[in-house]
């Protein structure tokens, strides 16, 4: 038996079924409106936050640079979730081909990871504005900028290199029902033929050092910043000068809370339902709030906005 599984080549499986969300038909279609106008406000949300940065010259600052990338990782993540998803509550047969399976993992994989890291440089760039106010545009020159940026792609590529090969190296050997919407790990974990324990480890391992090494940046940035605004003399001051973190707190707490759900905790594979239900929430509903949090919350993107709206509709 061993021989013959050993002797198979895992390339057998030349296409993936997506069982999505098993609801009646009439739901799909509620389902797929659902999906279609989260995805419609993903795009206008964050090319806007895109425009409206690029073009607002007040806003060509460190902390708008980061917030111009971070908005473009969601309309990436998402798009590469999204079109095939509402593909498939229209579709009877509801599948995608093995290489298509492999390359919706790796992008997923690569803007999810990165946008991890880019929200703890995101931190440490609001860290070095409170703290050290002087140094401020040395620390964060145009140079650093994009450097700690390239770096977070860069992370985040090594790791989508790792957890595609790793998943991809495994053997299908008959059973290509996918109990997900998308192409992730866990789902493709429970299919293979072959023990899985390593690849598990693995996706625990790179998880579990991702969101610890970010999370301790950003936890060590904002005790840092704390301890500074603590120190300011009026309760006014202390308000407006953290008010600026108030944003970035509220996208990290979320991001990160779904993503140690759905892979670095014990048992994360075990519950199909729950892993689909997280998995629409970072996928789709993070984007789509990201740009709503940023801008609902942030006066500088508001004004900016009006200054951009008042300059292309002329007043008589």
């Amino acid at each position: 038996m061993m021989d013959n599984l050993s002797s198979r080549n895992f390339s057998e499986v030349g296409e993936f079924i997506l069982l999505g969300f098993r609801t009646a038909p009439k739901l799909q279609i509620l389902l797929f409106f659902v999906f279609l106008v989260i995805y419609v406000a993903i795009v206008v949300g964050n090319v806007s936050m895109v425009l409206v940065i690029s073009m607002d010259s007040k806003l060509q600052t460190p902390m708008y640079f980061f917030l111009r990338n971070l908005s473009y990782l969601d309309l990436c993540y998402s798009t590469v979730i999204a079109p095939k998803t509402l593909a498939t509550f229209l579709s009877h047969e509801k599948k995608i081909s093995y290489n298509g399976c492999a390359t919706q993992f790796f992008f997923f994989a690569l803007f999810v990871g990165t946008e991890g890291f880019l929200l703890a440089v995101m931190a440490y760039d609001r860290l070095s504005a409170i703290c050290f106010p002087l140094l401020y545009t040395v620390r964060m020159s145009p140079q650093v900028c994009v450097r700690l940026v390239v770096g977070s792609y860069i992370c985040g590529c090594l790791n989508s290199m790792i957890q595609t090969g790793f998943t991809f190296s495994l053997r299908f050997c008959g059973e290509n029902r996918l109990d997900h919407f998308f192409c992730d790990v866990p789902a493709l974990i429970k299919i293979a033929c072959v023990d899985t324990f390593v690849n598990e480890v693995v996706l625990f391992v790179l998880s579990a050092l991702i969101i610890l090494s970010t999370t301790t940046v950003i936890v060590a940035s904002y005790g840092y910043i704390l301890s500074t605004v603590l120190k300011i003399p009026s309760t006014h001051g202390r308000r407006k000068t953290f008010s600026t973190c108030g944003s970035h707190i509220t996208v990290v707490s979320i991001f990160y809370g779904t993503v140690f759900f759905m892979y670095a905790q014990p048992g994360a594979l075990s519950s199909p339902q729950k892993s689909k239900v997280v998995a629409v929430f970072y996928t789709l509903i993070i984007p789509m709030l990201n740009p709503l949090i940023y801008s609902l919350r942030n006066r500088e993107v508001k004004d900016a906005l009006k200054r951009i709206l008042l300059r292309k509709i002329p007043i008589r």
